[in-house]
């Protein structure tokens, strides 16, 4: 569903929402490097997402309940090397984990506002943290009681939804993060059949390169998707980034990154 048709006029709680980020200046990370995100519970459904690298990129996953019914998550990859994006990476889990909830506290609320207004402050965190950075990300927020992903992809990696008909790409709806203070953000929203899959992968993923010159690819990691006996989504991480590093036969040069939702296919919650 395209964010056209979801827009309408702002809910008095967003509006309140910015009326307090107007009053404050964004938080100070308290780190150098963003704190470990817990994978949270949810009902009727499963999420996981793992990482396998050195920590020499700007890889990053996020998730934090927001209300009984949604959980938001976030794949990021800041431009650079590890010892000059760990600061960006912790300003912007400042912003997110502060400000997210306040976005998304009232039970009408519109999630595609929502998911936007994040969108343009974690913009706004790394230009005032780093300057132009270039910083890809998928965000999503998932509403367990409808089974709905609102999405918005800053020039990310496609993440891709598997249910009965296949394999469908989310490309990308704007541009990263971190190059412009002002520029048009959007959002759109799929629809999690009963057993359907949504896996978001790191450009690391997508790049990696075995010694003949040729590319993982989403190629690759549609394959891996659609041939993966996972029983699980962690299980499923783990076989993305295991096919990788057959593919390349060799321990990854980058970053590597996966993360997945599943909506149970009998209603029966997995956790």
């Amino acid at each position: 569903m395209s964010a056209s048709t979801l827009f309408r006029a702002l809910s008095p709680s967003l509006t309140l929402a910015r009326r307090l980020l107007r009053r404050a200046p964004a938080p100070a990370p308290t780190s150098v490097e963003p704190l470990r995100s817990e994978v949270p519970s949810l009902r009727f459904a499963e999420i996981a997402a793992i990482y396998s690298g050195n920590r020499t990129a700007g890889d990053f996953y996020e998730f934090l309940r927001v209300t009984p019914d949604r959980v938001l998550f976030g794949l990021f990859d800041v431009a650079g090397r590890r010892p000059n994006t760990g600061g960006i990476l912790a300003a912007a889990q400042s912003t997110f984990r502060t400000l997210a909830p306040h976005l998304f506290f009232a039970p009408d609320l519109n999630e595609a506002d929502a998911i936007i207004e994040l969108s343009q402050q974690l913009n706004r965190t790394i230009l005032r943290t780093a300057g132009v950075r270039s910083c890809p990300a998928f965000l999503g927020c998932y509403n367990e009681f409808l089974g709905t992903v609102c999405y918005s992809n800053a020039g990310h990696t496609p993440a891709l939804l598997r249910d009965s008909t296949g394999i469908t790409e989310l490309p990308a709806t704007d541009l990263p993060l971190g190059l412009f203070s002002h520029t048009t953000r959007n959002a759109c929203t799929c629809t999690l059949a009963p057993g359907a899959v949504l896996l978001a992968v790191s450009r690391g993923v997508i790049e990696a390169e075995r010694a003949d010159g040729e590319d993982f690819g989403l190629d690759g990691a549609k394959q891996t998707f659609l041939e993966s006996p996972a029983a699980t989504v962690h299980e499923l991480c783990l076989a993305t980034l295991l096919a990788v590093q057959l593919f390349t036969q060799s321990p990854p040069r980058d970053d590597v990154t996966a993360l997945a939702l599943r909506r149970s296919q009998t209603g029966i919650g997995t956790q």
